[in-house]
């Protein structure tokens, strides 16, 4: 296979053409960044506190960023998966350890995706909460007729999708009309929620949600997709990186805005704040019709979206720990399967309010596995032998460790104050 021809060229529009060769698989990883596990936690973070917490959300989007970037270069320059990377690097118990993780973020990453989507059916259809979540494992049907058809169109479902929440947020927000002192206040880190268990909480969640450990698998694999010659990897790398940030970047604002949302117009709503509440104290409080049903249809392309980067992260993380390949309706089943059912009992059992706490905290979990897949990362891209020249530079290496050290931290301070 060849590279793709990255000449040096002082052209704006052919500099322009060649960067539009790389977009698409930092959609694909971004879409995880905004699913239905974010808009809960972000939800629950605006309606609690208001703008205050919004700095996580920078904050974590900003790591992301970094990660991503560190991703990436792993792939690009390696040719190989963090998962295959990760099985050749390490010991075979350590290795089974690591894909255990893996596996574990996965689930729990589906598990936000299928309660999110049913609760979007069953706020624009009115369909019982258990049958929406036992109705989303035939979206492994969808799975497998985009991936049937190549990365390409399942790259344009997922920027199309994502162009619809980004709009319908943008929407939203300019009928809210939000205070931007306030705003631009809530961007600026403060140290009081640090003693607020709540908080300290939900900062985990949005850690968790906004930093996806399976999305470093997924994102190592994807960039393969744009394969390049070795004189131009180093130019594949800064336009994959343009790729990725400038996803992240529609991430971030996503994800701001659902805080924003829920900061200006729920604010001391009574109890915790859900979807349901959320949907019907939209539309009397922004005043538009179509507020409402524009907030349940971008939570159900959100969650359709995450479906399928939860599926091409799980063959990944499969066949590079085991060398174990399976097609991917019949991975979308296994996984979708193990999420189902704690979904399902906790749904019929508690109802939805019980189902959007366990939202939340599979979110926290994601946060406590983020380290499982940031380490190997690291020491990937830091090891001259693997990488050669295209080593992690010093300042990349510098923030990694720092943004891992920033998220034990934090889950550490979070476990001993659940304790």
């Amino acid at each position: 296979m060849t590279g793709l021809a990255l000449p040096n060229s002082p052209n704006p529009l052919a500099a322009l053409k060649r960067l539009a060769a790389f977009i698409g698989p930092g959609y694909l990883v971004a879409v995880g960044y905004m699913d239905p596990g974010n808009w809960a936690t972000s939800l629950a973070a605006g309606s609690q506190y208001g703008y205050a917490l919004l700095s996580v959300v920078l904050i974590a989007s900003l790591l992301a960023m970094l990660l991503q970037a560190l991703a990436i270069r792993v792939g690009i320059a390696t040719g190989k998966d963090l998962a295959q990377l990760s099985a050749e690097r390490f010991s075979p118990l350590t290795g089974k350890l690591l894909w255990v993780a893996a596996e574990l973020a996965i689930v729990a990453t589906d598990l936000a995706e299928l309660i999110g989507t049913a609760i979007a059916l069953h706020l624009l259809f009115g369909l019982p909460l258990l049958y929406g979540i036992l109705l989303t494992g035939l979206d492994a049907v969808l799975i497998l007729l985009l991936h049937r058809r190549g990365m390409k169109p399942l790259e344009a479902f997922v920027i199309g999708t994502t162009g619809l929440i980004v709009g319908a947020f943008l929407f939203q927000v300019i009928v809210l009309k939000p205070d931007a002192g306030a705003v631009a206040a809530g961007l600026v880190p403060r140290a009081d929620w640090l003693a607020d268990g709540t908080a300290l909480y939900l900062a985990a969640g949005i850690l968790g949600a906004t930093i996806m450990p399976h999305n470093l698998y997924l994102h190592t694999a994807l960039v393969q997709a744009r394969p390049a010659a070795p004189a131009e990897k180093p130019r594949a790398i800064r336009y994959a990186t343009i790729d990725s940030t400038l996803a992240l970047t529609v991430a971030l604002f996503v994800n701001g805005a659902i805080l924003v949302v829920a900061g200006t117009a729920f604010t001391g709503a009574a109890g915790a704040l859900d979807f349901q509440m959320a949907y019907k104290l939209l539309e009397p409080v922004v005043g538009v019709g179509l507020a409402a049903v524009a907030f349940a249809g971008a939570l159900l392309a959100s969650g359709l979206n995450a479906t399928v980067t939860a599926t091409l992260a799980g063959q990944i993380v499969m066949e590079g720990f085991l060398a174990l390949k399976l097609s991917p309706a019949l991975r979308r089943l296994i996984t979708r399967s193990l999420a189902l059912v704690p979904a399902a009992l906790v749904a019929a059992v508690y109802g939805e309010s019980a189902a959007e706490g366990l939202l939340v905290a599979s979110q926290v979990i994601l946060s406590l596995q983020l380290p499982f897949a940031v380490v190997p990362l690291l020491l990937i891209a830091g090891d001259r032998q693997r990488m050669g020249a295209l080593v992690a530079p010093r300042w990349q290496q510098i923030g990694g460790w720092g943004a891992t050290a920033l998220v034990i931290g934090l889950n550490s301070v979070m476990l001993m104050n659940l304790v």
